[in-house]
Formats: structure tokens, sequence, C-alpha cells
């Protein structure tokens, strides 16, 4: 039994005026279920509220107000859902909506229960259909068309493979609609590569938000993770029947041999920082050599305000991320027990924990940072 989240775009299901969003989502059912009747399990996350809200509004063009896409959205959700039903109830398979904002998941216990809820769904049977809250929440609509959402979603359910639908047949070297001379991508292995690859995506189209750089951005939270991404081909059946056979997508980008556990991961990518920290070079040695909590004494300065229990980044000297983590103390605090630092020369032997090492991930390559929970 494989665990899967498909994540299939604005984009695929409104691709060609002469096949409706209802065919493509006909379509989609077919080959999930047959997958479902295998004993798989699927959670699938889908876009597409805001270009239908569109569609039944006779807009010719995507709002560019917050509360225009907003307002499409909730027109749009609704028949989504009752086009999923519809698909699905063909096959004896019950759906569920799931909406889910950033709060949701940048809330620890909000992010368990989000967990929770959808693995329950899924013993029972049922395809969870997730979207982006985007009628209450901005940030939804930054979500990068739900790439980052299906990422996010791959590492809370602990899936073993993330399927990402486009409209292309894999990832190139460069743009194919626009460069002759781009080759085809078959394998990605490390962050490194998905780094460079990142510097040279392009964006997406009138209708959705996303494109290959927001698909590379997911390949990366979810790889980290432990899971197997495939990039496929959603513009017909056949692609994603293969993948969901066994088989492969255009390109796949191979899991860390490492994983983040769900802990580490929801650290390092659900979280949103709201500060930053620069630490002095031993502090960062000590991080990422010793598996050491953040003492007060190695930090240098404060950016931002922040509360305690928020998360935070810890840059070295050149500015760069070195690890991120959830403070011990407000930004009001810390400021003065740093000036009070700096006027007592206080010592390491008792410098307070700023970033406890159990609430923080190292985002340097380094031995310390296996799997955690």
């Amino acid at each position: 039994m494989t665990l899967r989240v498909v994540k299939v775009g604005t984009s695929l299901l409104r691709q060609r005026q002469e096949t409706s969003t209802a065919e493509a989502i006909a379509g989609l059912s077919r080959t999930l279920a047959e997958s479902m009747g295998r004993g798989d399990r699927t959670v699938l996350v889908s876009s597409g509220a805001v270009g239908l809200g569109c569609q039944r509004l006779g807009m010719t063009q995507r709002p560019l107000s917050l509360p225009g896409l907003q307002a499409a959205a909730s027109v749009g959700q609704g028949y989504l859902m009752s086009l999923y039903e519809k698909a699905f109830s063909c096959h004896s398979i019950p759906v569920a909506q799931v909406l889910l904002t950033r709060a949701d998941l940048a809330d620890r216990l909000s992010y368990h229960n989000a967990s929770a809820t959808l693995n329950q769904l899924l013993e029972w049977g049922v395809l969870p259909v997730v979207n982006g809250n985007d009628t209450v929440s901005s940030d939804e609509l930054k979500f990068g068309d739900n790439d980052t959402l299906s990422a996010l979603v791959a590492a809370a359910v602990k899936a073993d493979e993330l399927i990402l639908l486009t409209d292309v047949d894999s990832l190139y070297s460069a743009d194919p609609r626009s460069d002759l001379n781009a080759t085809p991508i078959k394998d990605v292995h490390d962050h490194e590569q998905i780094g460079e690859l990142e510097e040279g995506a392009g964006s997406g189209g009138q209708w959705g938000t996303g494109g290959m750089a927001t698909k590379l951005a997911a390949a990366r939270i979810a790889t980290a993770s432990g899971v197997t991404v495939h990039l496929g081909d959603g513009r017909k059946s056949e692609p994603l029947q293969n993948i969901l056979r066994g088989g492969r997508g255009g390109t796949v980008f191979h899991p860390h041999p490492q994983p983040l556990g769900n802990r580490k991961s929801w650290l390092a990518h659900a979280l949103k920082p709201t500060g930053s920290l620069h630490l002095d070079p031993g502090a960062c040695r000590a991080l990422l050599n010793k598996g050491a909590s953040l003492l007060l004494v190695g930090v240098t300065e404060l950016e931002g305000q922040f509360d305690a229990n928020q998360a935070v980044l810890l840059l070295n000297e050149n500015g760069q991320e070195v690890a991120r983590g959830l403070a011990t103390m407000s930004s009001e605090k810390l400021s003065d027990l740093l000036t009070e630092q700096s006027s007592n020369q206080t010592t390491t032997g008792n410098s307070p924990v700023v970033v406890h090492r159990d609430a923080m991930v190292l985002m340097m390559p380094t031995t310390h940072q296996g799997s955690n929970s």
C-alpha cells in the first residue's frame, strides 16, 4: 500500500476550451479510483476555486485585488467540490473538503490536528480534497498555486510520494515552449541541484499563480521530509496511471537520505519566521558541529519583533541562514538581555537559552541534522 499526495492545478482543470473542468475532474477521478481500488491511499490537493468562480461570474480575467480573489474563490469553492463529489460518487468513493490556511500549519497543535484528521479520513477510505482557504487568507493565495501546500501536506501525513501534475512532460533545462535547445532533466538527487534549478525557473500562466519555480520549492520541502516527488504530465491520463502503478514521472526528485522528522519538518517549512538573530562564529560552530542550543552569549544582533515561541531565523556573520527555531523569549526581553550582556560582560556559564536545540532545525548540511520526530 502506498500513500500519495496528488496535486492538480488550475491550468490543468481549465487547460482547453474543448474540455470542461467537469470532464477533466471526471478523468482524474477514474485514474485515482483505480489506484484506490488496489489499496493505495490518496490525498488530492486541488486548485481551481478562483478560476471556477471567475467562470461562474463570466469574468475573462483573474482579479488583481485581494478582495476580488477571495470573493471569486468563495463562489468557486462550492462548485469545485460539487464536481469532485459527483465524479467520485460514480466510483463509490466519498470525498471530504479540507480547507487549510498558513496559520493552521504554523501552529503546532493545529498542524497535528490537520495531520490526524487527514489520516482518519484515509483510514475510512475517504478521499480528502485539500485546498487553501482562499476566502479568508491572503497567504494561501501566495502558496504558489498550492504547490507549497501539497508539499506541507505530504510531510504532515508522512506520504511516500508527492505527484505534481503539470502541463509539461518533465522538468527541462530551460522553458521548452520558448527554447528549442531545452533538454529534459530526468532525475534530481539533492537540494543543491534543486537550488540551481530554482534560479532559472519561470512563472505561471494567466489563471494559475504557480509555475516551475513553485514546483521546485515544493520538491525541496517534500524531499527534505523523505518524500519522493514525481513531476508528471497531467494533460492526459497515461502518465499519472503509470506513476500510480509503480512507474515514474517525467522527472523524479529523490528523497534526502537523512530526512527530517515530523516536528523538524514543521519547524523548517510550515512556520513563518517573524524575526532574525545574528550569531557569532562560535555560536554557529556550536549549532552545526555540536548539536548545541543557542545561548544568549552567541547572539550579536536581533531584527524584527516576536513573542516567545515564535519562529526566528538564525544567521551567521555573512547573513546566511544557519538554522531556524522557536525563541524562548520575546524580542523585547531578548533586546534587554543583550543590552545587559553588553554592559556586564555576561559569561557562557550563566547565559540563558534563546533557542533550544529541540525546537530548532539546522538549515546547513551537518551530521547532526538527521531524523527527528
